[in-house]
């Protein structure tokens, strides 16, 4: 079978596709047949060695996939050929198949679509932990979604929104302003502008602003953090910008609001189970039709270096997905 290598960090332009031999089931294992795999930022980050864990050499990209289960091994009674699902592999989701333990494989919803779901696991997850157990958002609050038209801030747009909340999308431009408009959001700032503040602060003057959902960081993160309302939170997902911010103290204390860390693959190391909950509530919602997941981006699995140069670039709009076709 075909995967993708990377023999040495460097950009993703060095990465390679391989004939390696198709994985083998063993206890307690599936191999899945690869439909689609998501792309991250992550992503982009370990082929070069810059993630914050270097992988031994040669490494396998890709973690999040979906497809259709092709063998079972020993002790899986849960699953049969054939059967739809998505999953997590500590790496070589880049792959046309991936061997991986049955337990972390999720059956999908019959609306949920594969390419769709190849990129849904880790955002999906980790917007309703931030959400919901992190954030406590509450039916009828406003909340502020940061670079709200990749693929995270798409993800937490549609939880949001299935929440019952009402979500302002924050963006740097006009088309991914309309994009996150029509992933669900209620409305939509343009934080490139020196004014954005005040023109959220006109946007929430009947609501007040409850919460901020942050995957950026960077020079936004103080802002937003000021224009919460008191009593609100600010969630700390993730840093794209590539900055970390500082935020003073006594602005927590002042605007007596909390800063929360929003740590989804922490959390699940440490609680392996939540997964099994957060994905079963995911797949209960889109079967009731309450949560819609935004659309994804498609590319071949051929053009994985095009694709992670583009992913690392920042422009794209909503989530990117490598197929096998």
């Amino acid at each position: 079978m075909q995967t993708v290598v990377c023999e040495q960090f460097g950009p993703p332009s060095q990465l390679q596709l391989q004939e390696v031999p198709a994985p083998e089931a063993a206890d307690k294992e599936v191999v899945v047949d690869v439909h689609a795999a998501g792309v991250g930022f992550v992503d982009g980050l370990m082929v070069q060695g810059l993630y914050q864990v270097k992988p031994p050499l040669p490494y396998y990209p890709g973690s999040e996939f979906a497809g259709t289960v092709a063998a079972l091994g020993a002790g899986v009674d849960n699953l049969q050929p054939g059967d739809r699902v998505m999953g997590l592999t500590s790496q070589g989701a880049f792959a046309a198949q991936v061997a991986v333990n049955a337990a972390s494989l999720t059956k999908l919803s019959k609306n949920l679509p594969t390419t769709v779901a190849a990129g849904f696991y880790t955002n999906y997850a980790t917007a309703l932990f931030g959400l919901r157990d992190c954030g406590r958002l509450q039916a009828g609050e406003t909340v502020l979604i940061l670079g709200a038209a990749g693929g995270v801030g798409s993800a937490a747009i549609c939880v949001a929104k299935a929440m019952g909340a009402r979500v302002i999308a924050a963006a740097s431009s006009q088309a991914k302003r309309e994009a996150a408009v029509s992933y669900g959001a209620d409305d939509s700032v343009d934080y490139s502008q020196e004014d954005w503040r005040a023109v959220l602060k006109e946007k929430t003057a009947a609501t007040g602003l409850h919460m901020v959902y942050d995957p950026v960081g960077g020079t936004v993160a103080e802002p937003a953090f000021r224009s919460l309302s008191p009593g609100g939170r600010f969630l700390v997902v993730g840093f794209a910008s590539g900055t970390i911010p500082k935020i003073a103290l006594n602005l927590a204390l002042l605007k007596r609001s909390a800063i929360v860390g929003v740590d989804w693959g922490g959390e699940a190391r440490a609680n392996p189970s939540i997964n099994r909950e957060l994905t079963a509530t995911l797949m209960q919602w889109v079967d009731e039709g309450r949560l819609t997941p935004a659309p994804v981006q498609q590319r071949p699995m051929s053009e994985v270096r095009e694709a992670l140069t583009a992913q690392l670039a920042g422009g794209l709009i909503g989530k990117l997905v490598l197929t096998n076709t």
